[in-house]
C-alpha cells in the first residue's frame, strides 16, 4: 500500500491533541524569548527598512512590523519579521532539518495569531506542530539536500510555516494536506546567497508562503498529490537525481536523517524535547560555534594571547566549512560566514558579540593581522562523525589541542532560564530601553498565560526607536 506523507502529515496536524508535555512547551517558550532578543537589534538593520519600503504599499493590515508602529497585512508583516529575525544570524538552529526554525514560525504564527486574535497557548501548540513537520520533513531530505547548497530554513522552513499556520486555523485533514502541497511551490532558497541580504529575507519568504499557502488551502485552492514523494516530488527534485541511491545506501544516521519521511510514528519521540536546539553564544553561523568555543577554553585553560600564536589550525568536517566560505570578509554580512573572522575575533578581541559586525570592526587590523596563521583542514566527515578539532601552535613551540563535539547553547550543553534572559537584555541594550524594555520583557515572561498572543507583537510595534 502505498501511504501519501501529505496525507498522513495532514491528519497529523489536524488530529493530533494539544497535550504536549510540559517541557515541550517550555522549550516553545525559551525559543520565542530567544527570537524576540534578536529581533530587536535586527529591526535596525538596514535590510529592514528597505524591505519594509518594498512591502507597505502592498497592503495595510492588522500586524504588528517589530520595531515599528505600521501594521501590515499577515503575509507582509511574517516576511518582514523573519526577515528581522534572522539578519543577524543570531537566532536558533534545529539539527532535524538543519535550518533556522524559529525564524520562520514565530513570525508566521504571531501574524496569524494577531490577526485572529488568539492565545499565547494557541502559539505554542503551533510552533510544536510546526516544528515537527519541519523536522520530519527535513529528515526525510537530508542530509544531502543541505550539503548540496539548498538553504533548508527556506526550502524545509516554509513547509514547517504552513503546519503551524494550518493548524492555528483550524483547518481539517485534508485541508492541511493540501496546504502542505501548496507550500511546496514556495519552497527555495540557494546558500549561494549566503553573506548577503537575501539571506535572511529567505526566512521571511518561508514565513509569509506559510501563510499564503495555509489561507490557499483553506480558500479550497487545489494542489497536487504527489509534490512530497513522488516521481517529480520535493524528494527528488531537491536531493537530486542519485535519491533513491543514497536512501537506500545510507550508512550514517544523524539527527534523524535518514532520506525517508517518517510515517508511521510522526509524533514520537517529539522532536522540540529529543533534540532540543542550537541557541547561539555568538552572532554567526553556527557552523563555526565548535572551533570559537574551542579557542576560548583553550585560552582560559593556558592563558595565552593572540601575540603568543604562531599557529591556529581548523580540522572541521568540510560541510561546515562550506557554510563559512569567506576567507576575507569586506562586510559585516560577509564576516558572519567566515571561519577566519570568527576565529580570528575571539582569539584577538576575547569574544564575539554584535558590536563586532560593523564596518570598522570587519576591516579591523587586529583581527585581519591573524588569517594568515589560521589554516583549513576540511574532513571529509558529517559533524557527528568528526568533532572539530583546534590546534593551536604557541611562538614557544608548545602545542594545545581542542576537541568539540558540541557547541555551548546546544543539548549537550542547554542555555539556562538565565542565560536566554542574559541575552536578551544584551540585545536590547543601545536599542530600546525604560518601561518600553520592561513592558516588551513583561509580554515575553508571561507569554503563555496570555488570552491575546498580540500583545507582545504590540509590545514590540511600539518598543523603540534606536538610542542615539
Amino acid at each position: 500500500m502505498n501511504r501519501n506523507p501529505l496525507d498522513i502529515y495532514g491528519a497529523w496536524i489536524a488530529e493530533v491533541p494539544d497535550a504536549w508535555p510540559q517541557d515541550a512547551r517550555e522549550w516553545a517558550h525559551r525559543e520565542f524569548v530567544d527570537t524576540v532578543a534578536v529581533m530587536v537589534p535586527g529591526a535596525i538593520e538596514p535590510v529592514a527598512e528597505k524591505l519594509l519600503r518594498v512591502v507597505a504599499p502592498w497592503g495595510a493590515g492588522p500586524c504588528t512590523v517589530f520595531g515599528q508602529r505600521q501594521q501590515l497585512a499577515a503575509p507582509w508583516a511574517a516576511l518582514v519579521n523573519g526577515t528581522i529575525a534572522h539578519v543577524l544570524d543570531f537566532d536558533d538552529n534545529f539539527d532535524p532539518p538543519k535550518a533556522h526554525p524559529t525564524t520562520v514560525l514565530f513570525p508566521a504564527i504571531m501574524a496569524i495569531a494577531e490577526e485572529e486574535r488568539l492565545s499565547g497557548a494557541a502559539a505554542i501548540d503551533a510552533y510544536i506542530v510546526g516544528l515537527q513537520i519541519l523536522g520530519r520533513i527535513g529528515q526525510g531530505l537530508n542530509p544531502a539536500h543541505r550539503n548540496r547548497g539548498w538553504h533548508a530554513t527556506a526550502t524545509v522552513g516554509v513547509m514547517g510555516a504552513t503546519a503551524a499556520v494550518a493548524r492555528l486555523l483550524g483547518l481539517d485533514a485534508e485541508a492541511c494536506a493540501c496546504a502542505l502541497s501548496i507550500a511546496t511551490s514556495m519552497s527555495a532558497g540557494f546558500m549561494s546567497q549566503f553573506g548577503t541580504e537575501m539571506k535572511p529575507v529567505h526566512a521571511g519568504l518561508a514565513a509569509k508562503g506559510g501563510i499564503m499557502a495555509a489561507r490557499m488551502a483553506q480558500a479550497g485552492i487545489t494542489a497536487g498529490q504527489g509534490t512530497l514523494d513522488g516521481p517529480t516530488g520535493m524528494n527528488r527534485l531537491m536531493v537530486g537525481p542519485d535519491y533513491e541511491y543514497l536512501r537506500d545506501t545510507i550508512t550514517h544516521i544523524e539527527h534523524g536523517q535518514n532520506l525517508r519521511f517518517e510515517l508511521d510514528h510522526v509524533g514520537e519521540p517529539l522532536l522540540i524535547t529529543e533534540h532540543k536546539f542550537r541557541v547561539k553564544r555568538f552572532p554567526t553561523c553556527g557552523a563555526i560555534h565548535r572551533a570559537m568555543d574551542g579557542v576560548l577554553d583553550l585560552k582560559a585553560r593556558h592563558g595565552f594571547g593572540a601575540h603568543d600564536v604562531a599557529l591556529v589550525d581548523l580540522h572541521m568536517p568540510r560541510v561546515h566549512f562550506n557554510n563559512v566560505f569567506y576567507t576575507d570578509p569586506r562586510t559585516p554580512l560577509e564576516a558572519k560566514f567566515s571561519a577566519e573572522y570568527a576565529v580570528g575575533c575571539v582569539l584577538v578581541r576575547g569574544d564575539c558579540t554584535l558590536a563586532d559586525f560593523t564596518p570598522e570592526k570587519v576591516l579591523g587590523e587586529d583581527v585581519r593581522s591573524v588569517f594568515p596563521l589560521i589554516h583549513r583542514h576540511p574532513v571529509d566527515k558529517l559533524e557527528g562523525e568528526f568533532p572539530t578539532e583546534v590546534h593551536i601552535t604557541l611562538k614557544d613551540g608548545r602545542v594545545f589541542k581542542s576537541v568539540n563535539e558540541w557547541p555551548l547553547g546546544s543539548k549537550a550543553a542547554p542555555f539556562t532560564w538565565a542565560q536566554y534572559w542574559a541575552k536578551f537584555e544584551a540585545c536590547c541594550n543601545g536599542v530600546i530601553e525604560g518601561e518600553a524594555r520592561i513592558g516588551l520583557r513583561g509580554a515575553l515572561e508571561t507569554f503563555p498565560q496570555l488570552d491575546d498572543a498580540g500583545e507582545l507583537m504590540r509590545r514590540a510595534g511600539i518598543a523603540f526607536t534606536p538610542v542615539k
